[in-house]
């Protein structure tokens, strides 16, 4: 009758090193790159100010007449304003980009 080792497996086990790869590729592909682009969006709604240009995410543009708290007032016409969530905001403008859309 034969005696076959079993082997028990070592430190360097090669599924281990996959498994530690595959955590560091979807770490630096997926978890960084949101938690970067999230930390971005809260400085910039911490950053509005009256008259800064926005577009909202629904694709709106205007310019920020009020901010209250969590809201944000935006006037897209002398007569249309639109009161929004801070969070509602996707972006900032270069200042004159409404006017020179409108020519």
């Amino acid at each position: 009758m034969e005696e076959t080792a079993v082997q028990s497996p070592g430190f360097f086990d090669p599924t281990l090193f996959l498994l530690i790869g595959m955590l560091a590729i979807v770490y630096f592909m997926l978890i960084r790159p949101q938690n970067k682009r999230a930390k971005e969006l809260q400085q910039m709604l911490g950053a509005l100010e009256k008259g800064d240009e926005v577009v909202a995410a629904s694709g709106i543009l205007g310019k920020i007449k009020d901010i209250k708290g969590d809201y944000v007032s935006i006037e897209v016409s002398p007569s249309i304003t639109f009161k929004l969530q801070k969070t509602a905001i996707s972006g900032t403008l270069p200042k004159g980009t409404i006017d020179s859309i409108n020519k």
